[in-house]
């Protein structure tokens, strides 16, 4: 077994840096999510969920026009 882990403990080494990398970035992504952050870039001709419920552009314009109304 110490044979096995000396001849691999780079490749160890390697593998646990990513898969720490990637638990971060999974982290933020989820923390980002509950903050109501959005990844959406905003070029919604390209976007596939454009105009959809799941669009988060189409839901703010949405909230802008009632918001309008309600004004009036």
């Amino acid at each position: 077994m110490t044979v096995w882990l000396q001849n691999n403990i780079g490749n160890i080494i390697v593998s646990a840096i990513l898969i720490a990398v990637v638990a971060l970035i999974i982290r933020g992504m989820i923390r980002d999510k509950k903050a109501g952050k959005s990844s959406c870039g905003g070029n919604c001709a390209s976007c596939g969920l454009c105009g959809s419920e799941s669009c988060s552009a189409a839901q703010m314009k949405k909230d802008l026009e009632k918001l309008k109304e309600n004004n009036r």
